[in-house]
């Protein structure tokens, strides 16, 4: 006998990146920015008053809110602050989708979403990108024929680190009847030059709805704060009937709302990232394993038949580098490579410099 409800049985968990086990080891497969939190951060939990958490913090976030909405030029009404990014999809899941209705998005993309439509018993659709790793021509139309109520798009694009332009949301959003969620985890990352930006498209449509997360940009991926952003109707139900009581606690409010406020600081380390981006990249590719230009933390390596995906995750791994290995269509013969520290990107370039020049002699 089960308790589970038949379609919670039914599914797989999702599966998170392999968490190290030697101190030593370099963790370059889950996209954490390789750099710690700003000074203000390590202040404001140095100052933190311990004997106020005998009372509930402030249920919506208050002072975190204020300061998102003057950052991105908005109200409090547009910002539901979450428990990490991921608790906004679920929340968004949660208030929007009925068990059944239909949960698009791309393939491949973040394993999460799946896990989480399941939970939801809705039903979930994927949409192939195409050749070049793009969104298709007739993405509209499939949306419209599997009556899809929510397209989920994370952009810039998981696995791959490639950019759908504010503009492309734009049509999307304006020709897509249901919630369009771009879930922006690794916006930090893009490229100022292209001047990218969706938020104002909030001001258009009050059925778009984006995921920021603190996670990555900020260096707060342990503390678990994230936030949407959305029009005052769409975010109301979210933050006023489906979420959580308290759904964060007095401490990652005031770290979030710290880490947010520090924008020279954060800025900084984005710029570092974006740097050693290219020098990898190029380095990468120079050894023959080539990366799809990306607008993220991470870059996604094609490894040669001749040494196989499996096992250049396997002999990084002996020589205590981790990187993320899917065993999914289109996926089983590249590595997502998240961008480390000089240091830890010069250790994986040593490491992957030696491994192509065994294979060579090898042949």
């Amino acid at each position: 006998m089960t308790l589970e409800r038949s379609n919670i049985a039914a599914m797989q968990g999702y599966a998170p990146g392999e968490q190290p086990q030697d101190p030593t080891t370099i963790k370059l497969n889950t996209n954490e920015n390789p750099y710690p939190p700003s000074p203000e951060v390590a202040a404001a939990l140095n100052s933190f008053d311990v004997a106020s958490l005998r009372r509930y913090p402030n249920p919506v976030a208050n002072e975190f809110r204020q300061v998102a909405a003057d950052l991105h030029g908005l109200s409090l009404d547009n910002i539901i602050p979450t428990n990490g990014g991921d608790e906004l999809l679920r929340l968004m899941l949660t208030t929007f989708v009925a068990e059944g209705e239909v949960v698009a998005t791309t393939k491949p993309t973040y394993s999460l979403y799946p896990v989480l439509a399941a939970i939801q018993d809705a039903t979930l659709r994927e949409i192939d990108l195409d050749a070049q790793w793009k969104l298709p021509g007739d993405l509209i139309q499939q949306l419209r024929e599997m009556k899809a109520k929510v397209f989920i798009l994370v952009n810039p694009h998981a696995p791959t680190g490639s950019l759908v332009t504010s503009a492309a949301i734009a049509e999307i959003a304006e020709n897509f009847d249901g919630l369009l969620v771009v879930d922006e985890a690794y916006i930090d990352f893009v490229d100022p030059a292209l001047e990218h930006d969706c938020v104002p498209l909030l001001h258009r449509f009050d059925n778009l709805l984006i995921l920021r997360t603190m996670s990555k940009g900020y260096s707060l991926a342990g503390l678990r704060f994230g936030y949407g952003l959305a029009a005052k109707n769409l975010a109301a139900p979210m933050l006023f009937k489906t979420r959580d009581s308290y759904n964060t606690d007095a401490i990652s409010q005031r770290l979030a709302a710290t880490a947010l406020a520090s924008q020279n600081y954060a800025k900084s380390t984005w710029d570092r990232v974006r740097q050693s981006r290219e020098e990898v990249f190029a380095a990468l590719n120079e050894l023959g394993l080539s990366c799809l230009p990306s607008q993220s933390n991470f870059l996604l390596c094609t490894i040669p038949d001749s040494i196989g995906a499996p096992g250049a995750y396997a002999a990084l791994k002996q020589e205590g580098i981790l990187v993320r290995y899917f065993d999914q269509e289109r996926l089983r013969d590249k590595l997502r490579i998240s961008i480390g520290t000089k240091e830890e990107n010069d250790r994986l370039i040593n490491a992957l410099t030696t491994l192509c020049k065994g294979n060579s002699s090898a042949r």
